[in-house]
């Protein structure tokens, strides 16, 4: 059975779940959320998952909600991208230092300066956020100075939640080419067989609205 993930292409935090799915080689398919419309506040989508929130991954019987269980799912189902024995626990602690310091505040701060109209962005706030984004890219860059990879010698879900963001190109703060290591591991990101762009992973785009 195919599995499906209800996800757009504008959210980060679906592309982290969307991104280990085709690069696991699991079948799945992804279908579009219309966030911009609020069908994530609609009693359809609650009915699905309660939280409100996407990605949603819907395999059968089960129903996930959160990048960072998706991502587990998808290990715990292929082997893969999870580490290597006690290296579970540094791609958690990864994982969780996106959720908490890098996607929460990138996918605010590019919500905030982009697809808020002009007159209603928060300067103020947006300024706090960019701050707090800086100190995250360079504990990001800092680890990446003498390494390929953020865990062990191969891709984990640790990169795929910590670049869930850093392949848009909408503003929030972030110069690719500022962060020499950050670059670099992109780099080798999208050198990965099967490896996509957000934006032609999933349905849905800022153009399809212009």
């Amino acid at each position: 059975m195919t599995i499906q993930l209800h996800c757009f292409g504008e959210s980060g935090n679906s592309y982290k779940a969307a991104l280990p799915l085709t690069l696991s080689g699991l079948d799945w398919s992804p279908v579009k959320v219309d966030f911009f419309g609020g069908a994530t506040r609609a009693p359809e989508y609650r009915s699905l998952n309660p939280m409100g929130e996407a990605p949603l991954l819907i395999d059968g019987d089960m129903r996930i909600s959160q990048s960072g269980a998706i991502q587990q799912y998808i290990t715990d189902k292929t082997g893969k991208f999870g580490g290597e024995g006690a290296e579970k626990y540094e791609v958690l602690r990864w994982v969780l230092f996106d959720n908490h310091k890098l996607s929460s505040m990138a996918g605010l701060t590019r919500f905030l300066m982009n697809f808020l109209p002009e007159d209603k962005r928060p300067q103020a706030v947006i300024d706090f956020n960019l701050g707090r984004l800086q100190a995250a890219y360079k504990t990001l860059d800092d680890h990446l100075a003498s390494r390929d990879w953020i865990v062990g010698d191969g891709a984990t879900n640790a990169d795929f939640s910590c670049c869930g963001y850093l392949f848009y190109p909408e503003p929030f703060g972030f110069d690719r080419k500022a962060h020499d290591n950050i670059d670099r591991w992109l780099g080798n990101i999208e050198g990965l067989p099967g490896w996509k762009h957000p934006y032609d992973l999933m349905p849905g785009s800022p153009a399809d609205r212009a």
